[in-house]
């Protein structure tokens, strides 16, 4: 199978001076409160699992804040701002810790919804972030979570475009958990919806992607849905997320150690950029061993091959990780995993 190279290079981490440029917030913006209880991927798994059944609407009120830059800050929450960022990220984070992100409103960027540099304990939750290049960037940080919010529409371009990148991330308790994500087509330039770049967990605690819905992708010919292990990098984990139609592949293991793919659903049509399912390819050049990819429902249309089912791709010099076998190909599902509103906050 002539296979096109599903990983791309990701950003690497812009350097400090570049970020420094931007305005600092406004006062108001912030109080001081104590930072969000961490939530432990255990708790996670047990809790979120039919969160989209009881997904309601609701109508919620902001305060119009100019983008926010903070530098080596702590102890503070960021709560019901509406921000258009223009040509800056929304809210930009530098060596900062125990910051709390939420209610928030955050569009119309060319650069980032909420970027993090070098950052400790920050969550992002209930937020709606729309129309910017890439909705949540982290690089050099840890303990941070992004979870129960919602996104539509990443711009990019290339190497941006994902709804979250963790870039050299490290440690325990970071999660991406129980977003809403979706990309239209015609009105996004999306790369991997998840993307973790470098990225090492802890063996008591990895990083966790859980259940996540995804709707979108495209028209990129190497982006598609979760990429783990890119670069290499250990101990991650992404179990019961939820796919359709994610772009040029579904989930993907491209490197590293310790990593597990578990009980994820992942359906494609047949669309001009879809190609394989679930890739397990080690492209980092780094050690890769140790992984798992198991209890997987997939079933997936590759346009590129004509339409052709093309569940799975075990590349060249790699063999099959623990648990191959108990992935069910040509799986019984359909569009409906997902039901038709994903993005509700206003």
């Amino acid at each position: 199978m002539n296979l096109k190279k599903f990983i791309r290079v990701a950003g690497l981490p812009m350097a400090l001076a570049s970020v420094m440029c931007f305005a600092s917030c406004q006062k108001e913006a912030v109080t001081e409160v104590a930072p969000a209880t961490p939530v432990s991927t255990a708790a996670l798994e047990a809790t979120t699992m039919n969160s989209l059944a009881t997904t309601t609407t609701s109508t919620r009120t902001y305060k119009t804040t100019a983008p926010i830059y903070l530098s080596n800050a702590h102890d503070l929450t960021i709560n019901g701002d509406l921000i258009t960022g223009g040509s800056v990220a929304c809210i930009n984070l530098v060596k900062c810790k125990n910051i709390h992100i939420t209610n928030c409103k955050l569009i119309n960027s060319t650069d980032v919804g909420v970027k993090l540099f070098g950052c400790t304990n920050i969550t992002i939750d209930y937020s709606l972030i729309t129309n910017v290049s890439t909705g949540v960037y982290a690089i050099s940080c840890t303990q941070v979570q992004v979870r129960n919010n919602q996104m539509r529409n990443m711009m990019g371009p290339m190497p941006r475009g994902q709804f979250v990148q963790f870039n050299q991330v490290y440690g325990a308790n970071n999660r991406i958990a129980n977003n809403q994500f979706e990309n239209i087509a015609g009105q996004s330039r999306t790369e991997d919806a998840i993307n973790l770049w470098k990225c090492n967990g802890s063996p008591t605690d990895p990083i966790a992607v859980i259940a996540n819905s995804i709707r979108g992708g495209g028209p990129s010919s190497s982006g598609g849905g979760i990429n783990l292990g890119e670069q290499g990098g250990s101990y991650q984990t992404a179990s019961y997320n939820t796919l359709v139609n994610p772009g040029q592949y579904g989930v993907g293991i491209s490197g590293g150690t310790n990593i597990k793919l578990l009980n994820n659903l992942i359906y494609s049509e047949s669309l001009p950029y879809s190609n394989v399912g679930i890739v397990y390819w080690n492209q980092s050049g780094l050690p890769c061993g140790g992984n798992t990819v198991s209890g997987n429902k997939v079933n997936f249309k590759s346009g590129r091959l004509g339409g052709a089912q093309n569940d799975n791709y075990i590349g060249p010099g790699n063999t099959a990780p623990t648990g191959w076998s108990s992935n069910t190909w040509r799986a019984p599902i359909s569009s409906y995993i997902l039901p038709s509103a994903l993005i509700t906050y206003n």
